[in-house]
């Protein structure tokens, strides 16, 4: 039986689990090139990889994984996680529609991801990373309270894409 994450309600988002009946509502930010822009995927083509991408999440006690749904119209605008690294960090992402950007909803459901591992496990410490370029991302996990540590890179799934990073922790 695949382990599920639990569900968490905030003023405006309730995080749930991601199922394969969400591939359509997700195609909308996984199939948009400027969601993507700076993702660790590359836009998926088709409905289809995005229900492969849903087969394959993994959920543990360690690592959880959510689709964010907007309370107000009961619709599936994003997903994240949070999970634990071998270096003991909590690392923590996400990404939304488009349309659903710059309205805190990233800050809120990573507050809440955080907030779950810490009732759970007691002091953490924090890791976000994102594209030097993403300035929007870095306010969000700025919010969130993490600060700027040094830079690194990462690069795509597929290995298409390759950027110099901002790592930030807490």
């Amino acid at each position: 039986m695949r382990k599920m994450s639990p569900r968490i309600t905030t003023d405006r988002l309730l995080l749930r689990p991601l199922t394969i009946d969400d591939a359509e509502a997700a195609f909308e930010w996984t199939g948009d090139d400027r969601v993507a822009q700076y993702m660790i995927y590359s836009t998926h083509e088709s409905v289809d990889t995005t229900r492969e991408w849903l087969r394959s999440i993994v959920t543990s006690d360690t690592r959880f994984e959510f689709g964010f749904v907007r309370r107000s119209d009961n619709k599936l605008i994003g997903s994240g996680g949070i999970r634990l690294l071998e270096d003991g960090f909590w690392e923590f992402g996400y990404n939304l529609r488009f349309d659903c950007w710059g309205q805190g909803y990233a800050t809120e459901a990573s507050r809440a991801m955080m907030e779950l591992v810490r009732s759970k496990f007691g002091n953490i410490k924090l890791r976000a990373e994102c594209a030097v370029k993403n300035t929007a991302s870095a306010h969000v996990i700025e919010k969130c309270g993490l600060v700027f540590k040094e830079f690194g890179e990462y690069s795509s799934y597929d290995g298409k894409k390759t950027f110099r990073a901002k790592i930030f922790e807490l």
